[in-house]
């Protein structure tokens, strides 16, 4: 898959350290992905979600670092890509105020 953008993981791993290892392993793996629906994407990371935002859309959320973080996503499978959308603490994630701004 093509990641749209790397550039703001390097972001979240230089403000969050201790996601840094984690972000990375992601990436590894998600660029060398093939996925053609959300069944392909639970293959490589089980725990992977659907949440519905207020616009409407569907983002996938990936826990990273042991549940202690949240990325969230959007990806278009028929283009291979996976834009990259935040990058939540737990405390983040759990308050829903993200939500409302996607």
């Amino acid at each position: 898959m093509r990641i749209i953008t790397s550039t703001r993981l390097r972001t979240y791993w230089t403000e969050y350290r201790q996601a840094k290892s984690s972000l990375e392993h992601w990436l590894v793996l998600a660029r060398a992905a093939k996925w053609f629906h959300v069944p392909d994407v639970r293959r490589t990371f089980p725990g992977a979600g659907l949440v519905t935002v207020s616009s409407g859309r569907t983002v996938v959320i990936f826990n990273i670092g042991g549940n202690k973080y949240r990325l969230v996503t959007v990806i278009h499978y028929n283009t291979r890509k996976v834009f990259v959308l935040r990058f939540l603490t737990q405390a983040e994630y759990d308050s829903q105020r993200w939500k409302e701004d996607l």
